[in-house]
């Protein structure tokens, strides 16, 4: 059973400050119009008053949104340590364990197994750990801050729909700090539109029902994530050092023909199908580490979370648990720019004309697309990984005397 949460206690009036843009209102105000449109949409006026008394504010919630930092590891370390090999044998156990649940749902979705399987250990190791805190109050309090408020106003409503239908009640949503809920952390959004009920109790519970999860976190992928029914979605491959490095992009999608005709081939030397299949060379880790073909249903798992490293490693878990042998240990140590020199780097590269999104030291799509054009431009391998040459170059002058750069061993 999912724990019960007890009433919250009345929390602290936030500031004016963090209302600015509600034009002045107090959290009180903003509040009641958010119930007045709730109703609006179809919400029962039972389904508010079961929920007021969890609709408080959180300046606490606030804070940690603000502060948050998304990643900034190796991928090898990442994945070795959430891509496992208990993992990966957990998610067999699963998919044997409720093997009509994920039959019906590869049926119906058209969504391997794997897949599903892989999301459901990443996000919460099989509904092990869901968040402990009750989302109604986070939900509503980022819904006041300015930082992203309309969407958590629409969170806070869809949550509201979620009481109203019966599926949870106000003090079984017990989730994380940002307001995911279930085994496969789903918003309240995404609950309202692809939970489905596929026990038969007449409810969607995405904190107890593994079918539910099944069935839901399945349609999500394939309605919401648009997968394309028996296509693959990562392999790793092998790329030869004459290989065209410019080529390997995640914007650059070529048949496997061509990817064959420029020496690429699976992992342990096989050749690739001379097929019009399209997929893209992707190096997490620049040249030096792995390497893999990602496929146009990678795009659900950039799309499920935007960080490189998450996607590539939920996919190189799905693959793991669907049977793919351990990636190769790159022949050498894959040195990485420190966390302050990667922002340095952003900065150098603001200034020569990127847009690099956020100069927050944290290697992103953008900043990797920014650091290929460098690299093109001043005649290095581009590979779209900052190295201590680039920095330099881009600085204009001798390297100075530091500390050498983080190195890590990549591991499995």
């Amino acid at each position: 059973m999912a724990p019960e949460a007890t009433t919250p206690r009345p929390k602290p009036a936030p500031s004016m400050r963090a209302a600015a843009c509600h034009n002045g209102q107090s959290f009180d105000r903003f509040l009641a119009e958010l119930k007045q449109r709730a109703i609006a949409e179809g919400v029962s006026q039972s389904a508010i008053a079961a929920a007021s008394p969890y609709l408080t504010y959180n300046q606490g919630i606030v804070n940690r949104d603000r502060g948050q930092r998304v990643f900034g590891q190796l991928f090898t370390e990442f994945a070795g340590r959430m891509a496992a090999p208990y993992r990966m044998q957990n998610g067999q156990q699963h998919i044997k364990a409720h093997a009509a649940a994920f039959a019906r749902a590869e049926k119906e979705y058209g969504v391997p197994p794997a897949v599903i399987a892989a999301f459901w250990g990443l996000e919460s190791d099989f509904g092990a750990n869901m968040g402990n805190l009750p989302v109604l109050p986070s939900l509503v309090s980022l819904a006041y801050d300015c930082r992203r408020s309309e969407r958590f106003q629409n969170e806070t409503i869809a949550a509201l729909k979620v009481i109203d239908r019966g599926d949870l009640t106000p003090s079984e949503m017990i989730g994380s700090w940002a307001g995911e809920l279930g085994q496969t952390q789903f918003l309240p959004t995404h609950y309202v539109t692809y939970a489905v009920d596929y026990d038969g109790d007449g409810r969607r519970d995405l904190l107890r029902s593994a079918p539910d999860v099944i069935g839901s976190t399945a349609n999500y992928i394939a309605t919401g994530l648009k997968w394309r029914r028996g296509e693959p979605w990562l392999e790793e491959i092998r790329v030869p050092q004459t290989f065209p490095w410019e080529q390997a992009d995640l914007t650059v999608k070529a048949p496997r023909s061509k990817w064959t005709a420029l020496g690429v081939t699976y992992a342990d030397g096989r050749p690739l199908p001379n097929d019009a299949l399209e997929g893209s060379v992707l190096l997490p880790m620049g040249r030096n580490g792995p390497a893999f073909l990602a496929y146009a249903n990678f795009a659900a798992y950039t799309e499920w979370n935007n960080s490189l490293i998450y996607s590539t490693t939920a996919g190189y878990l799905a693959a793991r648990i669907a049977g793919a042998p351990p990636m190769r240990k790159p022949a050498g140590p894959v040195a990485q720019l420190p966390f302050n020199e990667i922002k340095e780097l952003q900065q150098l590269l603001v200034k020569a004309g990127f847009d690099v999104g956020k100069v927050d030291g944290v290697l992103g799509q953008q900043s990797r697309t920014a650091v290929k054009t460098m690299q093109l431009r001043l005649g290095l391998p581009a590979d779209s990984w900052p190295t201590a040459e680039l920095l330099t170059r881009m600085r204009g002058n001798t390297p100075r005397a530091q500390a050498a750069p983080a190195s890590t061993t990549a591991t499995r």
